[in-house]
């Protein structure tokens, strides 16, 4: 399998297909469902979408959306998607999967058979070599059609909310080199906005879906923690790790999380409360994204859903659970390699293997109080909004010792329920619509419903 990191020329122009959600842009069928229309019509193909995939590729200005690409076996894993039979019936007529046929990229924590998996280390990927088989996910996306476009650039270890790492460049946004797109999930987004994805696979554990889909203007999707197998998928602290999606329609939302489902949920009743986090919890939220906020509460208003406004101060706890938590369960799983890792991994992780079994088991204790306090607020509201960070933009080499803990403490509260999250992209920032654990179809449909009304109300304007 021959390997692939560096960008092509002659790319269609990068403006075509990064444009934010909520713009007017010409890329409005560059979405799951309008590629798969067009599949199903057979107005294109999966080779043909797989070449312009792969000439959007590593379009920002450090070419390193990708951590591994072959062109090669993109373009035969697209021809043997064509070879697939096509039959009656399916959600596209065409008996085939809702994913069949579409470029997607993978988060180079997850093993592709053939290929090295870098966890976003090079000691990870040239310690371990090319990984023997695919990870369930990997399996799971090939089974269903998908094309993989490459393996995605990722903060080192998934350990990091910016998308920095020093060992494979920062990951800046396409369109925009004085952005950085966030993470740990930071190639998946960028390859969302350059195009060479129609939707990315990503991990979330204390934000990294969240984060670069609210920073880069995308939607995004989390799954309730514990759906999804995780073999073959490095873990950071499996406490709080989730699997998901960025992506840009709204309307996509169902199809994808059905991706992760397993069993026939508990209930598909359509949620019809939803509790605000009371603007005292905003207090180092820019201006703009407090209006980001409203403009969404009047959006679910207009859905039909009646909103109360929470008291959420307790949440201010939520970091200070979750980052020793974390800290503790990735010493274990990088015991012997601190040294092997850059700045400040290794202070983390060395504070982590510090904490005391006692202190972590009381602080396991701080998170099962937590998480049955989420879950009565999710009983009483059903669904809860909040924004995603406080902030719009993360500028390229500035300071960001600081904003971790900033940004976490508007993440790590649905990290420590360990429930579904869909990410609302707004004209500033994005929001994060939280649901019960087990409640992603619900969360998911709302979400659709939410896109639909976005469509109509532009169509209007």
């Amino acid at each position: 399998m021959a390997e692939v990191i560096f960008a092509r020329e002659n790319r269609v122009p990068i403006e075509r297909v990064c444009a934010p959600y909520n713009l007017s842009m010409e890329s409005a069928s560059f979405t799951v469902r309008g590629l798969r229309r067009v599949l199903a019509h057979d107005e294109t193909s999966a080779t043909m979408l797989a070449q312009q995939a792969l000439e959007q590729a590593n379009g920002n200005a450090g070419r390193n959306t990708y951590l591994w690409q072959s062109r090669e076996w993109t373009l035969s894993e697209a021809a043997r998607m064509e070879a697939m039979p096509r039959r009656a019936g399916g959600p596209f007529g065409d008996g085939r999967s809702a994913l069949w046929g579409l470029p997607v990229s993978v988060k180079d924590c997850l093993d592709l058979a053939g290929a090295p998996t870098s966890c976003g280390v090079r000691f990870y990927r040239d310690r371990n070599g090319n990984a023997k088989r695919d990870s369930w996910l990997v399996e799971r996306l090939r089974s269903a059609g998908a094309v993989i476009t490459g393996k995605t650039h990722l903060h080192p270890l998934a350990y990091g909310i910016t998308g920095e790492n020093p060992e494979f460049g920062d990951c800046v946004q396409p369109g925009d080199s004085g952005a950085l797109t966030g993470g740990s999930s930071s190639g998946a987004a960028a390859s969302v906005l350059e195009g060479s994805a129609v939707a990315a696979i990503g991990t979330d554990t204390g934000g990294s879906i969240r984060a670069p889909a609210a920073l880069c203007g995308l939607a995004g999707f989390r799954a309730t923690l514990g759906r999804g197998d995780w073999h073959g998928c490095a873990h950071l602290a499996e406490s709080f790790d989730t699997m998901g999606w960025l992506f840009r329609d709204l309307e996509d939302t169902p199809l994808l999380a059905s991706f992760f489902a397993g069993a026939k949920p508990d209930s598909d009743a359509v949620p019809t409360r939803v509790g605000i986090v009371h603007q005292g919890f905003l207090h180092d939220c820019e201006p703009e994204i407090v209006k980001a906020m409203q403009a969404v509460v009047r959006e679910l208003d207009a859905l039909g859903l009646d909103a109360k406004t929470i008291e959420a101060g307790w949440w201010n706890e939520a970091f200070e659970v979750y980052a020793p938590i974390q800290a503790w369960e990735a010493a274990q799983i990088h015991a012997g390699h601190f040294v092997e890792f850059p700045a400040p991994l290794p202070e983390r992780l060395r504070w982590g293997a510090a904490i005391k079994s006692d202190e972590i088991a009381a602080l396991r204790r701080r998170h099962d109080e937590f998480r049955a306090r989420m879950d009565d607020l999710l009983r009483a509201h059903e669904l809860l909004l909040m924004p995603a960070t406080p902030v719009t933009r993360l500028a390229t080499g500035a300071d960001h010792s600081r904003t971790r803990p900033k940004i976490l403490r508007y993440t790590t509260p649905f990290s420590l329920a360990g429930v579904p999250v869909v990410t609302i992209p707004c004209r500033h920032g994005g929001m994060q619509l939280a649901a019960a654990r087990e409640c992603d179809e619900p969360l998911a449909a709302i979400a659709a419903r939410l896109g639909a009304h976005r469509k109509t109300a532009q169509s209007k304007a």
